[in-house]
Parts: C-alpha cells; structure tokens; sequence
C-alpha cells in the first residue's frame, strides 16, 4: 500500500511459526487524509471481502447492546423453540426500526444550543469528522422517552422519520489484488 487513496485485498499466510500461521485474506485501505492505513485480516474469500464495511463496526456493537441489556433486555428471555424466537426477533427489529424513527425525528428538533461541542485534543484530527455534534443520549433512548412522553401526556404517537447515515464508499478502481506471501509479526 504505497499511497493514501488506494487498497489491496489478497490472500496469504499471517504470523510466523508453523503453529501460528494462518491462511487468510488480507484487506488493506488507505484513504486520503489518513495518517496510516487499515490493516484487517478476514476469513472471507477475496472477492468478498471490502475495507470500508469495517467502520460499521461500532454500529453494530450498539445494535447488539440495545439488544440485549441497553434496550430490549434479550438475555432475560428463557425461550428455547428456535421459531418461537425467530418471531421475537423480528418484532424487535421492527420495534427498534420504530424507536430509531422516532429518535431520529427527535434528534433532528433538538438546539445546537444544547449539544456540547467536540473537544478539540492534540490539535487537528487526521481526517474530517463526519459526526458534527456529541450525542448524550443515543437515538434509540430518544425515541423511546418521546414515545413515553406522548403516551403520558395521551398524545398521539409519532411516527418520526429515518434518516439513515450514509454507506462507506467502495473504491474498486483503486483496488490491487494480489496472492502473495504475508509475514506478519505478532
């Protein structure tokens, strides 16, 4: 990976030593503005295997917590019929897409006035930040208070709107594949 703006994916072997070895895919991107690049090793075949889907990882570790203990308590349910569980999930799918609805909607009326603005640490970040505000209480937790809110003042409930965050940009005409022998010391 020889300059920002470009990624390699490729298949090799990672680690030294005969019991450490492991044959993987490596996915390598460096975008502009960046300081270094990313480094992943997968278990996905070459061709489906992309970089950028990486930093959607916090996504889903905070889908996963308003799963289970920050939002829909699934670890205290004591089901064991796969099907009767399928059900269940996808109730909580749709009641997280409607609570994420309505917290978006409520986020989007919220004053800058009452955000707090983002420290400024050791000087300029390495790349533009696409978030612009800190958000004290996460969109699932908004929704759910404007919910109860309009349910206790016997409001009509609100419908919100989604309004999702853009996808990672792919950059397949930057992409070099190659089948090469990784060493990487660990």
């Amino acid at each position: 990976m020889p300059l920002p703006g470009t990624q390699w994916v490729g298949q090799g072997t990672a680690f030294q030593g005969p019991r450490r070895r492991l044959n993987c895919t490596l996915l390598a991107r460096w975008d502009e503005g960046d300081r270094d690049p990313w480094l992943l090793l997968t278990d996905l075949a070459p061709s489906a295997g992309e970089a950028c889907w990486y930093g959607l990882r916090a996504w889903m570790e905070q889908g996963c917590k308003i799963t289970k203990r920050g939002g829909w308590q699934w670890q205290r349910t004591r089901m064991s019929d796969p099907q009767r569980a399928a059900r269940l999930w996808l109730a909580v799918a749709v009641a997280t897409l409607g609570l994420l609805r309505v917290g978006g909607m409520a986020e989007a009326t919220l004053p800058a006035s009452t955000l707090l603005p983002l420290a400024d640490t050791d000087g300029p970040p390495s790349r533009p930040r696409r978030a612009t505000q800190f958000r004290l209480v996460s969109v699932f937790r908004q929704g759910w208070i404007t919910i109860l809110v309009a349910l206790f003042n016997q409001h009509r409930l609100p419908l919100g709107r989604f309004v999702p965050e853009p996808w990672p940009q792919t950059s397949k005409e930057n992409t070099l594949r190659g089948n090469s022998e990784m060493l990487l010391a660990a």
